[in-house]
Formats: C-alpha cells, structure tokens, sequence
C-alpha cells in the first residue's frame, strides 16, 4: 500500500472527534513500522470558512478536485441527516466509485454516500440513533443498526464516534494485516480488535467490580487461547456463577462467552496465517491446535463462519508473502 493516497473530507460545521479519528490512523509518520504508510491529505467539500465543532476553524489545502486521485476517501459524520450534501461533491463521489476508489464514512457520514447513490442494495450501518432514518429514506440499502461497522469491500461503513476507530483500524488491517494494525492500535491505546458484528452499546452499565474482572478474565483468556476453555472455567477464573458471567458476557460484548471465544480464536488463527507464509507454512493442524481449535474441520467451520472465507484462501490472501503487493 505504499503512497496509497487516503483522503478524508472537511466541511463546514465538521465533527472534530470523527475528523481528529481519520487525521490519527493516516496522517502521523510510523517510521516504527518500517513499511511504506499511506499518504494522507484534506480535501474541502464546500468553499468559504470550515468551522468545526468545539470553536476551531479548519483550512483545508486542497478542493474536490483531489478525490479524482485518491484511492481511499474517509467520510466524518455529516453535519445533518436532514441536509442534502452539495452536488458537485456527490458527482465527484460518484466518479470516484465508478473509477473503484475506496469509500469509508463514519456515523452520519453514511448519508452522504447514500446521497450519491453508491450504497443501493448493500449493507451498511451508522449510529444507532440514524438507523431508521436511514431505512426510510434509503429502502434499497440494507440497514444492519447493530453493527460497529459493515466492510462490503469498496464501500466500508461505521458507526458512531469511536466505532469508527474500529472501522479504519480494519481498514488498516485488511491492507497492511493484524501485526501492523496491532502496533498501530497500542500507540492509540485502544482494544486491537473488535469485530464489525459486535453491538454498538451496551444496554446498561456494569458493576465497577464486574466490569474488572471481565475485562481481566478476557485479557487472561487471550494470553491462553488454546487451553480448553468452558463455561464453567471462566466461570470460577472470573470468581463469578455461570449465569452471572453469561450476562455480564453479552452486555459487555455483545457477545456470549463461548461467541467471544471462537472470534478471539478466529482472530489468533488469522495472526498465525498471515505470518506463516513469511518461511514455510505452517500446517493447518498446528494453526487449529495453537488458536484452540483442536481440529482442523472445527477450525474450518468456524473460520469460514466469521471470516466469510476459508483458512486457507486467508492465507493466500493475506500471508506475508502477498503483503506489499500492487496497491489498489
């Protein structure tokens, strides 16, 4: 992906957070990584002054006319669900799209491309609040409200504020995969990895107590993913009831603890197949035995399940020997 240029859109009354977001993934240098970083720029989508939420002014250095180069185009939050963006932005979104760039849109920002016509009959998500508004206005587009982000290859989407962090850290990890990402996320001091599924909010808060030991048990569970983990282990490790660990499990995650288990897995044995093609392979056995799979049907199974792929066309795909390979 070297010089891959990323663009992200300013624009009157621009949602700092979302923008400072996209400014933080692409724009810093990363000498640490000791691999060609994307080039980053800031195009503005209107004229006159960009003023941003929290009462800064933005001047953008370049107009519209850059998205005609750019390969990946980040969108923040639109300032108004309600607004219709400016038409000479959305044709040059559309020639962009037809030309194959990437599109990446944050909370409202799905709007934007949903205006340009380039989301008909795919699935997306924004934040939770924009999810009917959405499908009402857009009932060719197929809502998914739950989502922190949905990755329909050229068109990515997310949803509100910090979801987008998780959106462009995959976006991160689907070009350059999960070692740089990884690195990439400890400097922002952020959880590497949560998957697009997972839901939005939690529908009540935890328990200081609670909230600790589970986030400890999952830290503890990720450090030794191939011991054989059950319900009732985590269940005494977490000194909680099976029950009580089950709730405290879906409202932290979204997930149950054996869900979160598989994906972590899946997340290990993903890890495991991008590097192994650096030297020799590593068998398949050994991938399933190390991510705690124990087999390699059950790996299979589950991979294929939420990765939407088999391990070994992962592999192929994503192992460091395609890494570097002709950018988009």
């Amino acid at each position: 992906m070297d010089n891959h240029l990323v663009v992200a859109l300013a624009y009157d009354r621009l949602c700092t957070f979302e923008f400072g977001c996209v400014v933080e993934l692409f724009a810093l240098p990363r000498p640490e990584l000791e691999i060609g970083w994307y080039r980053f720029a800031v195009c503005a989508a209107e004229s006159g002054p960009i003023r941003a939420a929290g009462g800064i002014t933005i001047e953008a250095p370049y107009t519209l006319k850059l998205l005609d180069r750019a390969q990946t185009i980040v969108i923040p939050g639109w300032r108004d669900a309600d607004e219709t963006p400016p038409e000479p932005l959305l044709r040059k979104l559309r020639a962009a799209y037809r030309r194959g760039a990437r599109m990446c849109s944050i909370c409202s920002g799905v709007f934007v491309l949903a205006a340009a016509g380039v989301l008909d009959n795919k699935r997306v998500t924004t934040h939770w609040r924009y999810a009917d508004k959405l499908k009402q206005r857009y009932p060719s587009l197929q809502v998914e409200p739950d989502a922190l982000y949905v990755d329909e290859g050229q068109i990515v989407t997310s949803a509100g504020s910090a979801a987008g962090l998780d959106m462009l850290l995959h976006v991160v990890r689907s070009d350059h995969g999960s070692a740089v990402a990884n690195r990439v996320a400890q400097r922002l001091v952020v959880p590497p990895h949560r998957e697009g599924g997972q839901a939005q909010f939690v529908p009540r808060p935890m328990p200081p107590g609670d909230s600790s030991r589970i986030a400890k048990l999952m830290d503890w569970v990720r450090e030794r993913p191939a011991l054989p983990h059950t319900l009732a282990s985590l269940a005494e490790r977490a000194a909680m009831s099976p029950r009580t660990l089950q709730r405290q499990f879906l409202e932290a995650t979204g997930f149950g603890p054996y869900e979160w288990l598989i994906r972590e897995r899946v997340a290990v044995a993903k890890e495991m197949l991008e590097a192994a093609a650096a030297a020799a392979a590593m068998p398949m056995a050994s991938v399933a035995e190390r991510a705690g799979f124990g087999s390699e049907e059950s790996l299979r199974r589950h991979f294929r399940r939420i990765a939407l792929t088999s391990p070994a066309a992962y592999r192929r795909e994503f192992g460091a020997s395609s890494a570097g390979r002709a950018e988009d």
